[in-house]
């Protein structure tokens, strides 16, 4: 049985499942698990466009809690939209997340391989904080896969002052309760509290590298059309940053956004939405 959203009622749907995937039966939202690479994946899909778009979550985070305006938004008539929780995030799991030295390359060949199986030849990627260090390892991979690349809030290196950052909000409950709430409804307060924890210690590992590099080799390998955003009072990524992006992307643009923060996408949502569709129509 699969769930779907359709003129805000809940309906269920009879549909064939194969290999965990449960395929359309409305023009609204699809919702299902896929098994990839040993793991089963959770995505959700709108739109009917001949554009698909893949949305990358950030660290911890998942399709509802990270993308809900994008997904009720963008322009149904000219992309299909998928949403995804990454293995271990979300309703992506079992299996435990954890975070090996090459999580990030985990993530992006289980990102691509999930389009894949879901059956897009070709597709763009929204990738947003961690979700954009795994679209721009996806893109730099799949040269001939990825059609166009937005990403914000991301980085391709760990600087020290990067490490202070993310010290500063090592401990969950030192954080309002409006911001803890999202991760807290998804994962329980403790669950939560031990994976941000585990999470802090994967993201450091990085900054022992030479130049704290995450995928700073393969920002020039890719080749599909990509844009950038900050927010320019982003307290978790500072303008380095997207700008060491700009340079080392060929081809690459930048947009500043003055009020934006980290989620600028949910915050400004219209505005974001709208320069993300017209970047992908081009």
């Amino acid at each position: 049985m699969a769930l779907f959203l359709l003129g805000g009622r809940l309906l269920k749907c009879r549909t064939a499942v194969t290999s965990m995937h449960v395929s359309f039966c409305s023009s609204s939202v699809a919702m299902g698990w896929q098994h990839v690479n040993g793991v089963d994946l959770y995505y959700e899909q709108s739109g009917r466009g001949k554009h698909a778009v893949l949305l990358l979550p950030g660290a911890l985070g998942s399709t509802r809690t990270d993308f809900g305006p994008q997904l009720k938004s963008l322009n149904k008539e000219r992309f299909t939209v998928v949403g995804w929780d990454p293995r271990g995030y979300g309703q992506s799991r079992p299996p435990d997340r954890d975070f090996p030295s090459d999580f990030f390359e985990r993530d992006a060949k289980d990102a691509v391989d999930l389009m894949k199986a879901l059956g897009f030849a070709r597709f763009s990627l929204l990738g947003w904080s961690d979700g954009g260090i795994t679209a721009l390892i996806a893109a730099a991979r799949n040269p001939y896969l990825i059609r166009k690349m937005v990403v914000w809030g991301s980085n391709s290196f760990v600087s020290q002052h990067d490490l202070q950052l993310y010290e500063a909000v090592r401990d969950v409950s030192k954080w309002s309760a409006r911001m803890r709430q999202p991760m807290e409804e998804v994962y329980g307060p403790e669950i939560f509290a031990k994976m941000w924890e585990a999470w802090v210690h994967g993201i450091a590992q990085f900054a022992k590298r030479p130049e704290g590099n995450i995928c700073m080799e393969l920002l020039p390998l890719i080749s599909c059309p990509t844009f950038i955003i900050h927010g320019e009072k982003d307290p978790m990524v500072p303008s380095l940053h997207p700008q060491y992006l700009l340079k080392h992307i060929k081809g690459s643009r930048l947009h500043l956004m003055p009020e934006g923060k980290h989620n600028l996408h949910l915050k400004y949502a219209d505005e974001f939405n709208k320069l993300v569709e017209d970047f992908l129509e081009e």
